[in-house]
């Protein structure tokens, strides 16, 4: 049993995985290395001047696996079901339970209509600021959720605010993650 199991190794579900798996949550991601980042190039990132979007996927998988997360690339989820209080996730070759999913496929929304998910009129998966679906313990991050602005620095938002809402009913109270150095004086 794994707490998150997160749908997508793009920019919102790596940046889901490295929130999730930093704060001690099992973490397994799936990519199927088809994200949309490989035609991308990266001017207007923060702290990047320049980097390309397969650079980008390359270091944010290293810092994912560096934080514990157990990232399976060239694996597609061929289904997400609720079962009980959590999930089971299913690739051809295994079942994974979990607490917690986050989907981050881009504009394919076919596990989250599987899941039952409310839509918009938009035709996207139905998110509230939290990324949180409509069906409790799923979220939806990226392009899922919107219509339009598909853009990685907001896609990596999504997947960081989707963990935090995890990790604040994890804790039953509001958490952020805001990392200080040591050697930083306190104000």
């Amino acid at each position: 049993m794994v707490d998150v199991a997160i749908v997508g190794g793009g920019p919102a579900g790596l940046s889901a995985a490295q929130f999730a798996a930093k704060n001690d949550l099992e973490t397994v991601v799936f990519d199927t290395d088809e994200s949309w980042m490989y035609r991308a190039h990266l001017f207007n990132y923060p702290a990047i001047r320049s980097i390309s979007g397969e650079e980008f996927l390359l270091i944010a998988r290293d810092q994912a696996r560096d934080r514990g997360a157990d990232v399976h690339e060239n694996t597609e989820v061929t289904a997400v079901e609720q079962d009980g209080d959590g999930f089971v996730v299913s690739t051809a070759d295994e079942e994974y339970d979990a607490d917690y999913v986050v989907l981050a496929t881009g504009a394919n929304r076919e596990l989250a209509e599987d899941l039952g998910c409310e839509f918009t009129d938009e035709d996207v998966v139905d998110v509230n600021v939290d990324m949180q679906t409509s069906v409790d313990g799923v979220y939806a991050t990226g392009a899922m959720g919107r219509d339009t602005k598909w853009q990685a620095a907001i896609a990596v938002g999504d997947g960081a605010s989707a963990v935090l809402d995890i990790l604040s009913k994890e804790k039953g109270e509001y958490y952020h993650d805001f990392d200080v150095p040591d050697d930083v004086p306190e104000l």
